[in-house]
């Protein structure tokens, strides 16, 4: 089944760039660019990836990425991610970055644009691994600094292909984020956002009507509202669900415990992905294999899942139907 799954062309439509930075890599970039580390080790920075909820991992998680400086440095972090994803059978990958972070740090939105688009650029001539990019908002700063930097990714817009929110959701509801999501409408750019995570069904209601999203990262609690139910599925609201996050970040205690087989008896439109994989247990493969494991689903479920993901990608129409022909020429 392993390798079955492996050959699955796959689509990853969750996915933090800066969660993906294994600690190699940041022991080098931190070499790079003389960054002292509070860690000895590659090992003692693996024995620190162990969490207790979304804050304890986001500390380390903001950390980590103060190794990030230059071009080249986004664009490794990139690298090295799409050449792990290629290997574990993805063939499009949507990143979202976290620019206030990087800002915050004196690292400029030139920098990270030209890093991480150049990565895409070459992943897609080496691998033919299609990409898309999505620009994040922090939700535990401002509404104030999210407009700020919306307005000032202006010249950088053509080659985003949808804003999102992230980060710690529990206090900082998305209503929060109303006129930020409003000007990003008008400036014709799709919308998601992280909601009913750590968060309550309420958020998810948020995003839907306050933020007009298209879909909703994670959403596992929308089990909790029948009627939010009923609305995701009348309304094929998209769910990128990351189960080997939802795991390590206690959401529950063991995979067989996953809400998912709920989801999906429920007819919603749920993705597996893996959130920040150097973080979370590994890669999309990781998170479907972990799925087989504990739920022993069969070859057609997977295939289902994988196709939600090609339907819904920020991608053009030719592109979405060769990978469509692609996948179902493998079951």
């Amino acid at each position: 089944m392993k390798e079955w799954l492996k050959a699955l062309p796959k689509a990853e439509l969750h996915l933090h760039i800066e969660g993906t930075l294994e600690p190699e890599l940041m022991f080098a970039l931190a070499e790079r660019n003389a960054i002292d580390l509070p860690y000895a080790s590659v090992e003692e920075v693996r024995a620190a990836y162990d969490f207790s909820d979304l804050q304890s991992f986001l500390d380390l998680y903001y950390q980590g990425m103060s190794v990030l400086r230059s071009v080249d440095d986004f664009f490794d972090l990139a690298m090295d991610y799409f050449r792990r994803a290629h290997d574990d059978g993805v063939v499009h990958v949507e990143l979202s970055f976290d620019p206030q972070a990087h800002l915050a740090r004196g690292v400029g939105l030139d920098v990270q644009f030209e890093g991480l688009t150049r990565a895409m650029r070459q992943a897609e001539r080496e691998w033919d691994l299609s990409s898309a990019l999505i620009m994040s908002f922090l939700r535990d700063r401002s509404a104030a600094e999210a407009m700020e930097v919306l307005e000032r990714a202006g010249p950088y817009l053509e080659l985003l292909d949808a804003v999102g929110l992230d980060s710690a959701e529990q206090g900082n509801p998305p209503g929060k984020f109303a006129e930020v999501f409003a000007r990003a409408k008008l400036l014709g750019l799709p919308r998601v956002a992280h909601a009913g995570e750590e968060g309550p069904p309420a958020y998810i209601r948020e995003a839907l009507d306050l933020l007009e999203v298209c879909r909703i990262d994670h959403g596992v609690r929308c089990l909790e509202d029948p009627e939010l139910v009923a609305r995701l599925r009348d309304e094929r609201i998209p769910l990128t669900v990351c189960p080997l996050s939802n795991l390590h970040l206690k959401v529950v205690e063991r995979m067989e415990d996953h809400p998912l087989p709920r989801l999906l008896d429920a007819g919603l439109l749920v993705t597996l992905n893996s959130d920040d994989p150097a973080y979370f247990g590994g890669g999309v493969l990781d998170n479907y294999l972990a799925c087989h494991e504990a739920f022993g689903w069969s070859k057609d479920t997977f295939v289902s899942l994988a196709d939600n993901a090609l339907q819904i990608a920020f991608m053009e129409n030719d592109r979405r139907q060769a990978l469509r022909e692609r996948l179902a020429a493998s079951f």
